[in-house]
């Protein structure tokens, strides 16, 4: 990435419209559809002035997804994991729906980007047990399933309603973790 003043207003506000432009076109079609000519397009800039700020889209890509997990990270600083993790998954399905069309692509997305930011998160909100297998089980389990089921969820139309989803996915986690930690 170019290494402008990002204090500037001008990139800023430059910065601002690309990502604007790049979250709409993510909203509507498929990652792999976007290209840069495109993004420039609906952005009214040229391709160089995308490529001053971003080496590549995959780059702005991963500094939404980074700027995502952090907001969702901060969110759920002062819970304990795995203890609240009922909170912590309410918080998952709301912070989601509150993105709408943006939350449900960034957690759809099934690619080494998409598992290096659920790792970040992982990494910053559960505590780290290097020789502890099974917390490193639970954490897996806890994060895949929580995961495939908002995936389902999202596949079936949105069908139950939030809140039963929330208690649906909160219950089959905890039962599963409760079984295997004693707090």
């Amino acid at each position: 990435m170019s290494h402008k003043n990002i204090n500037d207003l001008r990139v800023i506000k430059t910065r601002k419209i690309i990502r604007q432009a790049f979250i709409e076109m993510l909203c509507e079609m498929d990652y792999d559809k976007i290209t840069v000519q495109e993004l420039a397009r609906r952005a009214v800039i040229n391709r160089k002035t995308f490529y001053s700020h971003y080496d590549s889209l995959d780059d702005l890509l991963e500094e939404i997804q980074h700027e995502t997990a952090q907001k969702f990270i901060e969110r759920t600083r002062n819970m304990k994991r795995p203890r609240d993790i009922d909170k912590v998954t309410r918080e998952f399905f709301l912070y989601s729906e509150e993105l709408g069309k943006l939350g449900e692509k960034l957690n759809c997305f099934d690619t080494s980007l998409a598992h290096r930011i659920k790792d970040e998160i992982m990494t910053q909100t559960w505590e780290t047990h290097a020789d502890n297998n099974i917390h490193n089980i639970i954490t897996a389990f806890v994060t895949q399933a929580t995961l495939a089921i908002y995936r389902q969820w999202i596949t079936d139309g949105r069908q139950i309603p939030l809140e039963d989803i929330i208690n649906i996915t909160s219950e089959l986690i905890c039962k599963g973790v409760n079984n295997f930690t004693k707090e």
